[in-house]
């Protein structure tokens, strides 16, 4: 059995029941941190009122499904666009180090979409999203993901086309045939580009919902019995040989369902780029425990693995110079200066970007490839900050950043998490209610029960409408 097969097998066959307590335990965990950013960026992100548009007049906005802190229903795929979108709007989405991606923002609006359409229950969406993470995961793996990113790939939307695929595929109960199936027109659609980096470009944003649409509309064709690529993944022309120079295939089946890469699984404490996380942790130390303030910093250092360097240290003069909050969600300078200005990194954050100090001590900030630091990676995206001041350096490395499965986030910093993004919009009442229906998912007949408690207090009065 090629490894297509498995992925498809694993995919069609995994249940609710079958799953072990702790995969049951965080998975909801993970849909509360996605639906939160999801309810925030639909009101905040700069990019959404254009998507919102663009989703009208493609006629999508005249269905039964819905988004997270919106009022409107919307097609499946619409649904699927923009929650996917959404999602990863904000970057403040859950990431898996290994695979260099973010796992839940394709996966898991797909898994909704599929689920909302079929009157699917709770049960059914963990299981699909259970499947959706195993699989975008270990094609990610498989690539493997830093050679994928080498050529110029965003993995979260061109192996997102997979995952999302497996998860709504799950939900739709496809046979492993047409779970492979499901995938071989996946493959017709996976797609998504770096070049976003150059003008901090919403299409990140964009390509990660188009991953979850492509996959529902692959797992859809395939549940009306039309005929995928086989061997999608392994073949000779399929995914992993046509997007990278040397595909190690058998990561992507290696312990398939026994070890799960949803565990792997981390949540964001800050809105920004993965890699800079320990940076700012370690900033956040130094700053809390010596009493630094930004006059007395001569320079800042912050030591990153190569891939990392790529994403948040390059080219120097774009990073100390962000112009708009993708960039800064892209720049180690700002996120670092920020936290050592301000003691926190959270979303207001980015209302800094232009604020003189934190202009003065990006342009003291520098990102470096760390050795010791490149030898934890890519097991943990570690990073490690040296501050000089007072005449002495001062220096922290974090090795596994707040938020990483071995020191993740409790269920009071996950809830404190959602309510600082969603209680403006929602108001405290249904934020409360919205979070106790999201980790008690497993109990809802319908998943469409979850949008009734996810509407704007007043829509006509936020942003896009």
């Amino acid at each position: 059995m090629g490894i297509t097969a498995e992925l498809a097998t694993f995919s069609a066959k995994v249940s609710f029941q079958s799953l072990p307590v702790p995969v049951l335990h965080r998975a909801p965990q993970l849909l509360l941190d996605l639906v939160g950013n999801i309810v925030r960026a639909r009101h905040d992100a700069e990019s959404t009122p254009a998507l919102l548009a663009a989703v009208r007049a493609l006629g999508l906005n005249a269905g039964t499904c819905g988004v997270f802190g919106d009022a409107a229903r919307y097609t499946p795929a619409g649904a699927a666009l923009l929650n996917g979108a959404l999602a990863h709007s904000l970057d403040f989405d859950d990431t898996h180090a290994a695979a260099s991606l973010h796992p839940g923002a394709p996966v898991i609006p797909a898994a909704l979409a599929a689920a909302e359409s079929t009157g699917a229950s709770g049960a059914d969406l963990l299981a699909g999203i259970v499947a959706g993470y195993e699989v975008v995961c270990r094609v990610a793996l498989a690539l493997p993901a830093k050679a994928h990113y080498d050529r110029g790939f965003h993995p979260t939307a061109t192996c997102g086309a997979f995952g999302a695929a497996a998860a709504a595929g799950r939900v739709l109960q496809l046979s492993p045939e047409g779970m492979q199936s499901a995938f071989g027109i996946a493959l017709s659609q996976s797609a998504g580009s770096l070049q976003f980096l150059a003008n901090g470009a919403w299409t990140k944003r964009f390509q990660v919902g188009w991953a979850a649409m492509a996959g529902l509309s692959a797992a859809m064709l395939a549940h009306a019995g039309f005929k995928g690529a086989a061997e999608a993944l392994e073949g000779r022309h399929g995914f992993l040989r046509a997007y990278a120079p040397a595909p190690e295939p058998d990561l992507a089946v290696a312990d398939l369902g026994n070890r799960f890469e949803l565990m792997a699984t981390a949540v964001k404490p800050y809105p920004s780029c993965r890699y800079g996380h320990a940076g700012i942790d370690a900033a956040l130390a130094l700053r809390a425990k010596h009493g630094l303030m930004p006059e007395e910093i001569e320079q800042v250092t912050l030591g990153l693995p190569q891939a990392g360097l790529l994403l948040i240290g390059e080219p120097l003069e774009q990073k100390i110079a962000p112009e708009n909050v993708v960039d800064g969600q892209f720049s180690g300078p700002f996120v670092i200066a920020a936290a050592l200005v301000t003691g926190e990194m959270n979303w207001n954050s980015y209302r800094l970007l232009h604020d003189p100090t934190v202009r003065s001590l990006m342009a003291k900030t520098r990102c470096v490839h760390d050795p010791e630091v490149e030898a934890l990676f890519p097991t943990h995206m570690a990073g490690k900050l040296t501050v000089r001041a007072r005449g002495r350096e001062f220096s922290e490395l974090v090795r596994v950043a707040k938020g990483e499965p071995e020191n993740f986030l409790t269920e009071e910093e996950l809830r404190g998490k959602f309510q600082s993004l969603t209680e403006a919009v929602l108001g405290p009442e249904r934020t409360a209610r919205l979070a106790d229906a999201v980790l008690a998912v497993h109990s809802l007949p319908r998943v469409s029960l979850l949008f009734g408690l996810a509407s704007p207090l007043a829509p006509a009065q936020l942003a896009g409408e």
